[in-house]
């Protein structure tokens, strides 16, 4: 059984074994980069990084996975509360982080995907307007907003040199966010196939994708209340624990080092756990419907 004045060194050392696993796997990269360099005949081999460089490393690695947050919060409340368990809590606690990040940054990616695509349509018809054939104007509107991403080679490979423009485009809205080219290719299958005006179908297919965008953002507004509730949740438990700590307490050691405190600390993060996901599904429903 660790002792309290065994858990800051415990924290400690764990902290350095991050560090040192961290500068390895830096150091080998670089390595790796340098022997590249050399074997190419080009570039200047850099010299050792200082002091501060690290830290910049390890700020702009942070900032690239900002997960890891929750282990560097828990080593500081296991220092304070002189227990391991932050420690394992953290742990834990990243890869679940770092899913929820993740999902929120794909929401986000498709959500300015959705924007370029809407983007593209009006860009098309000004183009489509001012003269333009359709194929030299869609390989200009795709690349001034990029709404074609990954697949945009395939799809202007397609309108220079007489391809399944349509095709392409269908595939390309298989990409998160990007239905609205769906309705793009349909458009422009009605233009060839039918001689219909391109253009036209292109300001009804904007105004019905502007429509849309316009409703997720009212959703959004309205449900924004909703959202601080969630929040508010749960910050509550490390409000608590700061309020305990202020009127001296010491809730963390009464939670950590006592079998009532260990029983009351599991039982609160389920139900503070439970709140939070029956709290976020209640939203997200709503946002589905």
């Amino acid at each position: 059984m660790l002792t309290g004045q065994q858990v800051p060194f415990l924290a400690a050392a764990f902290g350095c074994a991050v560090a040192a696993a961290w500068l390895v796997v830096d150091g080998r990269r670089r390595g790796l980069r340098r022997a590249r360099l050399v074997l190419a005949g080009g570039g200047v081999v850099a010299a050792p990084p200082s002091g501060a460089g690290a830290v910049e490393r390890w700020r702009a690695a942070l900032r690239a996975r900002p997960e890891w947050f929750c282990l560097v919060a828990a080593g500081l409340v296991a220092m304070l509360g002189g227990s391991p368990l932050p420690l394992v809590a953290g742990a834990v606690a990243v890869p679940l982080a770092g899913r929820s990040l993740r999902a929120a940054r794909l929401g986000k990616e498709r959500e300015e995907r959705a924007d370029a695509v809407v983007a593209l349509c009006g860009t098309l018809a000004g183009e489509l307007r001012a003269g333009r054939q359709p194929g030299p104007a869609l390989c200009f509107a795709a690349g001034s907003t990029g709404a074609l991403g990954p697949d945009e080679a395939a799809v202007l490979a397609a309108a220079r040199f007489g391809g399944d423009v349509a095709g392409a485009l269908r595939r390309a809205a298989g990409q998160g966010g990007a239905d609205g080219l769906a309705g793009l290719a349909a458009c422009w299958q009605v233009a060839v196939d039918g001689g219909a005006g391109l253009a036209a179908g292109l300001d009804r297919l904007e105004g019905a994708l502007r429509e849309v965008r316009d409703r997720r953002e009212a959703l959004r507004a309205r449900l924004a209340g909703t959202w601080a509730t969630v929040a508010v949740l749960a910050v509550l438990p490390v409000a608590g624990l700061l309020l305990g700590t202020a009127m001296g307490a010491s809730p963390l050691r009464v939670l950590l080092h006592t079998p009532a405190g260990l029983a009351c600390l599991v039982t609160g993060l389920l139900l503070e756990g439970a709140g939070l996901r029956w709290a976020t599904w209640i939203v997200r429903k709503g946002e589905a419907a």
